[in-house]
């Protein structure tokens, strides 16, 4: 397949004030330039959209730098070689790679991994095989200290990174599963699909009266992709001695003014909790045995994988503000 001379890329063109809007974002045609030594072109199949990539867009210093102006955005991708100069890759194999957001990326083929189409659907590694999957992984076991026996309360929980969470929990020998979600259809699937013991939605009453419910005993590990008003809720069922994986907290990405935290923090000090965030990137030894463990867990099937796909890099924006309002269930990927 040969390189073509342009292709099409979503830039964002203006900050966002609260929730992003389609006219923050533009879809332009760019040059697509011929490789150098050590680059490949890849031509993208699927691309990831993330929350994480909300706070990207505000210019303001963080773990990761904020996206530039009327530049093409990044995020994960996964696509097929289609010109090298590197003799790492060769033309037809497939690669996972950070310049997503766009149909065509041209980069050093050592920002570049080799995934195995034959192993689990390319789109797996944008989600249960990704990132997001990575995210539960280490989230869970390394930074939670997660046990057999635990008990675990995941919110955001049919989310990417939630579904898997509380899968691997569930695999890995919790004693209660329980899990948040923004509907009625999201939570019968948490429990019927993904073997959660229990599900709430916290749309219908107060998070805390509708934990105590669904873990009467209360929890010892709590993984947090929400934050307020559920992490508040998640440190007054923590039992002694309980973990917080902070991990995201979706409910005040878009908020405007400051945004109050739990009111009853100081419970952490009795109970002598440990609340501790995490960024993915920081847990890379951790990489051989999730690819193993986890691959084997898709492979067999044990674990469940959703996406939500949206078709056509037109919809990408679509599909990262639905993504952020809570319209998928597990992954959203955007399919090329």
């Amino acid at each position: 397949m040969s390189v073509p001379a342009t292709a099409r890329a979503w830039h964002l063109v203006a900050r966002p004030v609260g929730e992003p809007n389609p006219e923050d974002f533009a879809l332009r045609e760019e040059p697509v330039a011929e490789p150098a030594e050590g680059q490949i072109v890849v031509r993208n199949l699927h691309l990831s959209v993330d929350p994480y990539m909300r706070g990207r867009m505000n210019d303001v210093k963080s773990y990761v730098p904020p996206f530039a102006l009327d530049r093409p955005m990044t995020g994960g991708a996964v696509g097929e070689v289609v010109a090298s100069r590197d003799g790492r890759f060769a033309v037809g194999d497939h690669v996972l790679h950070d310049l997503g957001w766009r149909e065509y990326a041209v980069l050093d083929a050592r920002h570049a991994f080799p995934v195995d189409a034959g192993a689990a659907p390319l789109s797996a590694y944008l989600g249960a095989l990704g990132m997001p999957g990575m995210t539960a992984y280490a989230g869970l076991l390394e930074v939670a200290s997660f046990r057999p026996g635990d008990a675990v309360f995941v919110s955001g929980a049919a989310g990417a990174v939630g579904s898997m969470a509380g899968q691997i929990a569930r695999l890995k020998g919790a004693s209660r599963v329980v899990g948040s979600a923004g509907s009625d259809e999201k939570v019968r699937r948490l429990v019927e699909e993904y073997g959660f013991d229990a599900a709430f939605n916290y749309k219908n009453g107060p998070v805390a009266e509708q934990l105590a419910k669904a873990a009467p005993d209360g929890i010892d590990v709590y993984f947090d992709n929400v934050g307020g008003e559920h992490l508040e809720a998640a440190i007054g069922a923590l039992r002694l001695h309980g973990r917080v994986t902070l991990c995201g907290a979706i409910a005040q990405y878009n908020a405007t003014g400051p945004v109050p935290g739990p009111g009853n923090l100081a419970l952490a000090i009795g109970k002598r909790l440990r609340l501790q965030g995490m960024i993915v990137m920081d847990h890379e030894a951790l990489r051989p045995r999730f690819v193993e463990e986890v691959g084997g867990w898709v492979r067999s099937g044990e674990l469940k994988r959703d996406e939500t796909v949206v078709h056509g890099i037109e919809g990408a924006v679509d599909a990262f503000l639905g993504m952020l309002r809570g319209e998928n269930t597990g992954k959203m990927i955007v399919s090329l």
